[in-house]
């Protein structure tokens, strides 16, 4: 994890010198070989990272372990030397920060109590001192990239963290969520204000600890009409990167709202997004034709394809490849890699790419 690079004895390398081909892209510039990251990148795929988890207990407590943490973040870009390290944490820091409890529960994901569709918004008391650690993993793994790699930072946008506060859990339908969202609107807009707030200070506390560019993850935007994408996805993502621009005027923010399909036009017209990123069920021609031209655009391979390898991997690359050549793009997945993902089969996307 050396922060080191290509330095004869005697010098230090000027950092700011070495060209970092991700954010390039973020800042509109384009590469004739697209920068390379994927989400989830550091994780059960990664056989390194399961020994490291098993010495830690469970993922919670890896996520607060700054040294653990840090480390996670590094252990693809040891590997793979992937153009964007992605901090190792969760989305639902925030509600815990916020006051809710949170706990994992083994093969079945994160449980949050007490659930806000059975509670008051007043009943919860804010512990910022959980972000305390986020930061610290974010200055320990800032010191330790590689000049050229671009650190990447990362919130849950409102809507997708409202539905779990609500229901207390993940559900594939969001149906707490949504019928509050109509049955008591009131409740639901200042539950979406106060995750708004802090995510506005959590991303900002990123960026002051190191990292140069951020992503908002709205995993279940795809859920809501077109009514409500408006209300609950777009606004609160416009009043987030307004506040963080405000304050960090420099840093991209990337938008990813998941299953948007049609309502990404708009989106990218009213959220002040400095990128889009594409989920696997867009089509790549279609994203190039209809979002703004020099916009960098991010994904969009479907993890699945990455999970077969061999020739399905080759087509489904060179597809995306030649719909976004000559624009600003990022190549990611279109969502996270499978746990189940061979690692020849990430080696193999990476020579397709750079080639």
């Amino acid at each position: 994890m050396s922060d080191k690079l290509n330095e004869t004895p005697g010098q230090t390398l000027d950092r700011t010198l070495v060209s970092k081909k991700l954010l390039n892209v973020l800042n509109g510039d384009w590469e004739s070989t697209p920068p390379v990251w994927l989400m989830r990148q550091a994780g059960r795929y990664l056989p390194e990272y399961r020994a490291l988890r098993k010495t830690k207990g469970g993922f919670l407590e890896l996520c607060y372990d700054s040294d653990a943490a840090a480390e996670v973040t590094m252990q693809p870009i040891d590997r793979f030397g992937f153009d964007g390290a992605i901090l190792f944490s969760d989305i639902l820091i925030v509600p815990h920060a916020m006051g809710q409890n949170l706990w994992f529960e083994a093969g079945e994901g994160p449980r949050l109590a007490p659930p806000i569709a059975q509670s008051p918004l007043d009943g919860f008391t804010a512990d910022l001192s959980r972000l305390r650690s986020i930061y610290d993993t974010v200055a320990k793994v800032a010191a330790a990239l590689p000049p050229e790699t671009t650190f990447l930072g990362f919130a849950g946008s409102p809507w997708t963290v409202a539905t779990y506060m609500v229901a207390g859990q993940g559900s594939k339908d969001q149906q707490a969520a949504r019928k509050m969202a109509y049955g008591d609107e009131a409740k639901f807009a200042a539950l979406i204000d106060a995750i708004a707030a802090m995510t506005v200070d959590y991303l900002c506390g990123q960026i002051a600890a190191g990292v140069e560019a951020v992503q908002l993850f709205d995993s279940w935007a795809g859920s809501l009409s077109p009514a409500q994408f408006e209300r609950w996805v777009i606004r609160p993502n416009a009043d987030i990167i307004k506040a963080v621009k405000a304050r960090h005027p420099d840093t991209p923010i990337i938008g990813f709202p998941k299953g948007a399909g049609a309502k990404l036009p708009g989106y990218a017209a009213a959220t002040g997004a400095d990128a889009i990123g594409l989920d696997e069920t867009v089509d790549p021609v279609w994203a190039n034709s209809v979002l703004p031209k020099e916009m960098p655009l991010q994904g969009n391979l479907d993890p699945m394809a990455l999970l077969a390898g061999g020739d399905p991997l080759k087509r489904a690359t060179a597809d995306i490849l030649e719909a976004f050549a000559g624009r600003p793009h990022i190549f990611n997945l279109g969502h996270g890699i499978d746990k189940e993902t061979p690692i020849a089969h990430v080696e193999q996307l990476l020579t397709l790419v750079r080639q």
